[in-house]
């Protein structure tokens, strides 16, 4: 998210200056008041390093509301505190000043009631669950007798799981907050005659409309014939998630822009897979224009995906007609991330200094309730899993971690794994697939009843997040090693036999690729890297360049330049990566460098 760091004297520039590596690509600019305004309509995020009375004069003519405003952070020059000036919930500046603080150190100061109370706020629950708030006034008042009491009664009609201190209620008169796609709860015929006033409605983004329409039908025409339908079946208008329909309509200038006026996706689907749909009325007018028996069910029921129900049946107005389909459960995402669920983070934290991990990886650690990894690579990162709970093993227990992640997971936590390097390269990512795929019926949380199941929607949100690859940061060491094709190995045969890696490192050196090798030397296999050295060498000149890296991007970093003679005369454990060049490998000026051919094409 762009984020503006604005200092006033030299000590405020050096401290936006380190605060760069927390949020990488931020604007560091000095302090103008002129200056401010603009920043405030393009950034999502301003961190001020000055006093706090300064910023106040500045941003009053600028405030607008909690929706828009940008989230604003106050730092004194030292770092010694964050503070949380505007937009805590929804901006983000409550999480801002913590993430600061965290970095530098220093203090995060929070003032929202519901943070200082240790209270789940309503809005922000609400937006990371999907939910549109109506009647953003109401809001305050309710959040009062939520502080008030310690417990907030909640009436939902869809499954979802609720803080502790939300109270499920059975009936919707009982409730502060109703979550449901219904216009009016308390409509003839739903809950019976009791009612009030005053209460919040959250909408769930679960109701897909199909709609088919005339050529030339304008945009005013299918918005009013969209809510009218939808009143008529006392359904929300903001609990539309998505518009559908056939192919050939999807272009209709009215309905395009319909689509584009609400930011509906507009999904379209070919008259063969609409005639698949079992169910729907025929039409055969329908058929004879279209070549679909039917558009505007089948479109909602296929766009609204497996477990949806049709809940308004076709509805023909004027040139319009209209259906709409429930999905069976809702989750929903914002900004990449996915709500609703649990969530299994996959995550490589490279050579393992926070310099050396993405700001993308350093957010999704720090937003997980537990981290499981090994512990030599934990200690590296403690910035990162301070205050988490952890779950740390020893070399070789790969297993026991992965079991553990998924077994968290899969009990509703949100898991980071972290892997050393890339988790997809020799690492854990694979490990954690198979312990997923592999988990027994019952060990999943049914997003239904809360009970076991092993349902698509009851695994956890999955997501692999890539780090620098030790390969990627040896090569960096020694140069340029990787320019032209290569092979990496593993000399570990403690999943695979030895016989295969001698196959494996014989074609490699046949074929001339550079070859890099993984776990060259242990207390358990010291032959092992001789015996890879003589089969390089029945294809290869012992003057072959060779590169040999410990510990990369680590205060213990050793990096070595040799050849396939001298090999063996260095220092070799299982922390050391070894690059073995090709023919058109060389050294220059203590790099060692592969072609890429460049040099056979003038001009490339």
């Amino acid at each position: 998210m762009p984020v503006a760091l604005i200092y006033i004297t030299e000590s405020g520039r050096s401290l936006a200056e380190k605060l760069t590596g927390l949020y990488p690509g931020a604007r560091v600019t000095k302090f103008a008041a002129a200056a401010v305004p603009r920043l405030w309509e393009t950034h999502e995020r301003l961190v001020f390093i000055m006093a706090a009375g300064i910023v106040v004069r500045t941003i009053a003519p600028l405030v607008r509301d909690k929706k828009h405003d940008p989230a604003v952070v106050v730092l004194d020059e030292k770092g010694r505190f964050a503070v949380s000036l505007l937009s805590g919930h929804l901006g983000g500046a409550n999480e801002a000043a913590r993430e600061i603080a965290e970095f530098l150190g220093g203090e995060a100061v929070i003032t929202t009631a519901s943070d200082v109370n240790r209270l789940p706020s309503l809005d922000l629950w609400a937006r990371d669950n999907g939910l549109l708030i109506e009647e953003w006034e109401r809001l305050p008042g309710i959040g009062t007798r939520f502080l008030d009491k310690g417990v907030l009664p909640v009436y939902t009609e869809i499954d979802i799981p609720l803080p502790d201190a939300f109270r499920r209620v059975s009936e919707p008169f009982r409730a502060e907050v109703l979550i449901t796609n219904r216009e009016n709860v308390y409509q003839e015929g739903t809950s019976g005659p009791r009612h009030r006033g005053g209460q919040l409605y959250l909408r769930p983004r679960n109701l897909v409309l199909g709609i088919g329409c005339n050529s030339r039908t304008p945009l005013e025409e299918i918005e009013e014939a969209v809510k009218g339908v939808l009143h008529a079946a006392n359904l929300a208008f903001a609990s539309v998630r998505s518009v559908a329909t056939i192919d050939i309509k999807a272009k209709e200038p009215g309905l395009a822009a319909f689509a584009e006026k609400y930011s509906f996706p507009l999904d379209s689907f070919t008259p063969a897979e609409l005639n698949r749909v079992p169910g729907p009325a025929r039409s055969e007018a329908v058929f004879r224009a279209t070549g679909a028996h039917a558009v505007s069910e089948p479109a909602a029921l296929l766009a609204a995906a497996e477990g949806a129900l049709l809940i308004v049946p076709k509805q023909k107005v004027g040139n319009v007609t209209v259906a709409a389909a429930a999905q069976k459960y809702y989750t929903g995402k914002r900004d990449g991330e996915h709500m609703g669920k649990s969530a299994l983070y996959i995550v490589g934290t490279g050579p393992g200094s926070i310099d050396h991990i993405t700001p993308y990886a350093q957010s999704v650690i720090r937003k997980s309730d537990v981290i499981v990894g090994y512990g030599t690579y934990l200690d590296l990162i403690p910035e990162l899993i301070r205050d988490k709970e952890v779950f740390a093993t020893g070399m070789t227990k790969e297993t026991d971690r992965c079991r553990k992640a998924v077994e968290l997971a899969l009990a509703g936590k949100t898991v980071t794994v972290i892997s050393g390097g890339d988790p997809g390269i020799y690492a854990m990512a694979g490990l954690v697939f198979e312990m997923l795929k592999a988990a027994p019926a019952g060990a999943g949380r049914c997003p239904e009843n809360g009970t076991g199941g092993t349902t698509e929607d009851s695994l956890p949100h999955v997501e692999v997040i890539p780090g620098i690859s030790a390969l990627n940061a040896c090569a960096s060491r020694l140069g340029a090693p990787l320019m032209h094709d290569f092979a990496c190995i593993s000399l570990s045969d403690r999943l695979t036999p030895w016989e295969t890696i001698e196959k494996r490192l014989t074609a490699a050196a046949t074929a001339d690729f550079v070859v890099v090798l993984y776990n060259p030397k242990s207390m358990g296999r010291q032959e092992h890297i001789s015996t890879a050295r003589a089969i390089m060498l029945k294809h290869r000149s012992t003057e072959t360049p060779v590169g040999l890296v410990k510990a990369a991007m680590r205060p213990e970093e050793r990096v070595v330049l040799t050849n396939l003679r001298d090999m063996l005369n260095h220092e070799i454990d299982m922390q050391t990566t070894v690059i073995i060049g090709n023919s058109k490998t060389f050294i220059w000026e203590g790099w060692m460098l592969t072609p890429r051919g460049y040099e056979n094409k003038p001009g490339a």
